[in-house]
């Protein structure tokens, strides 16, 4: 199942819902079908996906193509979050990003 990820001042961002679940639960969000940043909270959400990234955090996943179960590191998959967390807390004061998801995961 995909998660996709709509910020109101960097357009969308899409992944699975394994990943997505491990990078909102790393920042302390439900996973729900849906959920929201707001501008507030877009800055600490940051910090703490930069502090799981330099600690070295890994998550289970697909390495390769070739079918390989292995573990990931999370930098190659939380940078692209992390980049449209930084930008949107830079924009409008009503700036926000929402994901959504076909069901709960």
């Amino acid at each position: 199942m995909l998660v996709k990820f709509v910020s109101s001042e960097t357009g969308e961002l899409m992944m699975f819902a394994d990943m997505a679940s491990t990078l909102l639960r790393a920042v302390g969000k439900e996973t729900g079908r849906r959920g929201t940043f707001t501008r507030e909270e877009m800055l600490p959400a940051a910090k703490l996906l930069r502090e799981a990234v330099a600690r070295g955090e890994t998550t289970a996943g697909k390495a390769d193509d070739d079918g390989d179960d292995s573990l990931v590191t999370l930098g190659p998959r939380a940078w692209p979050l992390i980049d449209m967390l930084e930008r949107s807390s830079k924009g409008d004061i009503h700036a926000n990003i929402v994901w959504e998801a076909a069901a709960d995961f």
